[in-house]
């Protein structure tokens, strides 16, 4: 697949199809080949130069304005392609119409060429000025490398602040001080990473730790790695650093030999600042050995993959935190007014403002509030306070900020970079859900496809390294992945006037305030939250646009406007309705389709006409049953509707291209059947399943639909992601009445799933066939009760990595956990009291996530349990526990005495724990707590013996 690139626009993906519609008969057109021909040569060398300049942080006017004229021509031509190949159509099956029909079309066919040959003629010659302008001032010099055109390290001011003038500084150092005092008795070297995104103040803190540790070592070193690294010169400034002289040495080897050297019997403390990649870490870690003496590293870096590298076997890295409101707001005033007190009475809404924009990120507060040193008057703030968001770091006065923000930009590669500034496309503190980013970038042709991985999977590598840099901010994280992110508001900021730059994405705030006339806008996003209807100035052309995102009110414009869209989405567009959606069947090119509001009641069936189409997302409408011409999307990869939506008979089986179903109901027997269609899909890897119906009310019958259901579903060997929710029996009657059997259900030898999740949906015990299942690595169920065969069961599964389990109780009133040797999260929820749970010794040896959901009234609930034997899991770093009491009243956990019990052991017991986990106590409340006899007691008194089911 070729890329589309925010510095190149379609140049790739522009000479690709030049190249392939030469092997067309298209072509065979009188003039059109030999055109295309020189298209094609003539935009291939452009091309070499656009990707050379895409790497220079600053280019003078003549060139940018040349990079601007090129990257538009691309998005001409290639619409002007695309437009042909609709136009003329699929000439194959040509000759066998007959009659009037077959010769009109011809004669249409025939003057379509001719337009789009001259059409061809005149972007022949904007190409030709283009390249002779290129040839006039010799653009093939080498751009400069990012940060060659700073003559000063934004950076360095951090290793020289004086520590009077820092706000928030004191507990990471502390902090930090305590891990140093911990693995003082160790010999071995230990290396701490710092990470965090930049302007956190990473190097201020590392700074302030190695002023003060630094008389406890004999040998120190503070040296900065920076994104384009010199080893040689950092092996120098190291040994300088040290005391000692590198000589004549140039070669890499004989430096490191001779700090090696030097270190041999020292004890000593290095900090390695921003570190970019492993690369060089590996590099300068060959000369800072294991001398056995007790020494140190610090590292500091934006990229938590590269701090967890850095860490090694230890795996403890230091994760620096935003300033909580109070610090950011002493800083701000220290800064602004030179006291951390002064705050006047008319600045007071504008200033707490100002701060909820920075978030907490030192550089920003610090660069804000360093424009408003000594001003008072409240309009000035209000403009600083409007620049956030459109035009700060254009703003020269910021110029330290967007420098260092612009490092870790320019240090992405040219796909992700794109991928980040999209990002643009979102307002601020938007929660931006990652399936609906990947899919869009996806439909946009951002993403570069690897061998054996799609499009979609390269997509969520892109997402997860903006995290890992520190760039956009997990959201909504289950099983260690996030649902979501959100992108601050600073470097939002920053991205928005990139994009702007690039003319990749144009906001209709910047409309407002004006642009060139003839503008050709590429990717649209409206926002408007305050009027009834907006109208897009006349200057703007929008027949090019490429993508349309609408946040609010409608706009008056038909789709008409916008012949050339890729990605439509009206999921936040209010008072959307059907009459809106007339002339979707125009859009040609729409591969993402996006609606979310109750007023959409039916698709048109023009919806067909969409060849296309790779993403529908429906969810959020009131519409209850697609079109049959759904049929007609071949290229339909990801559905996504609402589960009460009913498919058309011997649909689903037809859309081959499938990947991705959510949510399918189950409300009848027709739709049940509906189920076997999706075995016949070959390509279909993400299914989530909703069963809400039920033939009658008893047990056997019941049992029967859901068996059967999950026996389907388990047989289909091509699924990855298996969704099943029986939204039924937890809505209708006690789920649990019917314990389920999965026994029968055994999936394929080639079975490949890697996510299973069965809710709401009790099962009467684990089946054998699981500890088979070699690629599982997500598992969530809900059981009546809990055995050691279970438990063997589950913890046999070699790559599982995500557990939860919800359960009534033990069997035998005990839950004995061992083995479970990849797993890293589990979440145990046990809904009765009187089960002992125990961590067996070497159960569980990468776990780092533990959350536990108990019912505890008095201690003989434990039935003897201490601690359950948490301290034996040393890996762990995040501990969540929920405890349901006893108590009168509202709900607190030093209220019941028996809860603050239970809880102050296993306090007490994680504390000791190596990685020192960050614990909470979440909110459990008031709850029904009995004994499990109890509970059957209770149960067969209402219900009956729910043991008998239980045999059954």
């Amino acid at each position: 697949m070729v890329v589309v690139d925010a510095s190149t626009g379609v140049m790739n993906a522009l000479l690709c199809k030049l190249s392939k519609l030469l092997e067309d008969e298209y072509s065979r057109l009188k003039g059109v080949r030999r055109q295309i021909t020189f298209l094609r040569d003539e935009l291939s060398s452009m091309n070499a130069v656009l990707e050379t300049l895409a790497d220079a942080e600053q280019l003078d006017p003549l060139k940018t304005e040349w990079r601007d004229k090129v990257r538009e021509l691309s998005y001409d031509i290639e619409d002007c392609i695309d437009d042909f190949a609709d136009r003329v159509g699929d000439d194959r099956g040509e000759e066998l119409r007959t009659g009037l029909k077959g010769f009109f079309s011809k004669l249409r066919n025939l003057k379509a060429r001719r337009e789009i040959a001259g059409e061809i003629q005149q972007l022949k010659i904007r190409t030709v000025e283009a390249s002779e302008r290129r040839r006039r001032y010799d653009f093939l010099e080498p751009a400069p490398r990012s940060g060659a055109s700073c003559a000063i390290d934004p950076r360095l001011p951090a290793l020289y602040e004086d520590a009077a003038r820092l706000v928030g500084i004191d507990g990471p150092k502390e902090h930090i001080l305590g891990w140093f005092c911990k693995e003082k008795e160790h010999d071995d070297l230990k290396v701490l990473p710092i990470v965090g995104s930049g302007g956190l103040g990473k190097t201020t803190l590392a700074n302030q730790v190695y002023c003060q540790l630094k008389g406890q070592f004999q040998c120190m070193a503070l040296v900065s790695v920076s994104r384009n690294p010199n080893i040689q010169k950092i092996l120098r400034q190291m040994l300088t650093e040290f005391g000692i002289s590198g000589g004549a040495l140039d070669d890499e080897r004989q430096l490191i030999d001779r700090i090696r050297d030097h270190l041999k019997d020292k004890r000593y403390l290095v900090v390695i600042d921003d570190v970019w990649d492993v690369e060089a870490w590996k590099a300068i870690r060959l000369a800072l050995f294991n001398n056995k003496c007790g020494s140190r590293i610090i590292t500091t870096t934006r990229n938590a993959a590269v701090a967890s590298y850095c860490s090694g076997d230890s795996s403890y890295v230091y994760q620096m935190e935003s300033l909580n409101s109070a610090d950011s707001r002493r800083l701000f005033f220290k800064r602004a007014f030179g006291s951390e007190e002064v705050c006047y009475p008319h600045l007071e809404e504008v200033s707490n403002q100002i701060l909820a924009k920075c978030g907490g990120l030192p550089l920003a507060i610090i660069t804000l509030s360093s424009l408003l040193a000594d001003k008072h008057a409240k309009d000035e703030w209000n403009r600083v306070l409007t620049a956030i968001g459109s035009a700060l770091a254009n703003d020269p006065n910021a110029g330290n900020m967007t420098k260092i923000l612009s490092l870790s930009y320019f240090d992405l590669s040219h796909h992700v970079r794109t991928c980040l500034l999209y990002l643009s496309v979102f307002p601020e503190d938007h929660r931006v859900d990652k399936q609906r980013l990947i899919s869009r970038w996806v439909a946009e042709g951002f993403i570069h496809e690897e061998q054996g991985r799609s499009a979609y999977e390269v997509g969520k590598g892109y997402f997860n390294d903006l995290i890992n840099k520190n760039l956009i901010q997990p959201v909504d994280v289950e099983y260690g992945q996030p649902k979501a992110c959100r992108v601050h508001d600073i470097i939002l900021d920053f991205i928005t006037c990139k994009a702007a730059e690039e003319n990749f994405v144009t906001l209709f705030d910047s409309v407002e305030h004006g642009q060139a006339s003839d503008y050709r806008v590429r990717r649209l996003c409206v926002e408007n939250r305050n009027s009834n209807k907006v109208t897009i100035p006349t200057s703007l052309i929008l027949s090019h646009v490429r993508s349309l995102t609408v946040f609010g009110h409608c706009m008056k414009e038909s789709l008409l406007t916008f012949p050339t869209l890729r990605v439509l989405d009206l999921g936040e567009c209010w008072e959307l309705e059907n009459h809106h959606l007339a002339n979707i069947g125009k859009l040609l090119h729409l591969k993402y389709l996006r609606l979310g509001q109750s007023r959409i009641t039916e698709l048109p069936r023009k919806i067909g006409e969409l060849r296309y189409l790779e993403t529908l997302d429906i969810r959020g409408t009131r519409i209850q049953e697609l079109p049959p011409t759904i049929a007609r999307l071949q290229r339909l990869a990801h559905l996504h509707v609402n589960h009460m939506i009913r498919f058309p008979d011997s649909v689903i089986g037809q859309m081959q291209s499938l990947e991705e179903v959510e949510d399918f109901g189950v409300f009848s027997y027709e739709q049940g059947k509906c189920l076997q269609e999706f075995s016949q899909l070959s390509k279909l890897r993400t299914l989530k399943v909703a069963n809400g119906w039920s033939p009658d009310t008893t047990k056997r019958s019941r049992l029967e639909v859901i068996e059967g259901y999950l026996g389907t579903l388990l047989s289909s060997c091509n699924l990855r992601h298996l969704y099943f929710l029986d939204s039924y029996g937890g809505a209708s009657l006690p789920a649990y009445r019917y314990p389920v059997s999965l026994e029968s259900s055994c999936p394929t030898d080639t079975c490949i799933l890697r996510k299973l999740h069965i809710t709401y949906c009790y099962i009467d015990k684990v089946p054998s066939w699981m500890s088979l299942l070699e690629n599982l690595r997500e598992l969530n169920l809900y059981m009546f009760s809990m055995g050691s065969e279970d438990v063997a069961i589950l913890g046999a599964i070699p790559s599982l990595l995500f557990l939860e389990l919800r359960t009534f109780f033990g069997t035998n009133g005990r839950i004995v956990l061992a083995g479970f040797r990849s797993l890293k999260y589990f979440d145990l929820e046990i809904f009765c009291c009187g089960t002992l749970l125990e961590f067996e010794a070497g159960s569980m040896p990468n776990l780092e996530h533990l959350k536990l959901e108990l019912r505890v009234h008095k201690m003989e609930c434990l039935n003897g349990a201490s601690d359950f034997g948490i301290h034996r899991l040393s890996t762990l770093n995040k501990v969540e526990i929920s405890i349901y009491g006893d108590t009168d009243g509202v709900y607190d956990l030093y209220e019941d005495i028996t809860v603050k019990c239970v809880a102050s052991r296993l306090e007490t017991a994680i504390e000791k724990l190596p990685n020192h986990p960050a614990l909470s106590f979440l909110p459990g409340g008031l709850s029904p707590c009995l004994h499990f006899e109890k509970f059957i007691e209770s149960y067969n008194r209402r219900y009956g013996d729910p043991m008998e089911y239980w045999r059954l």
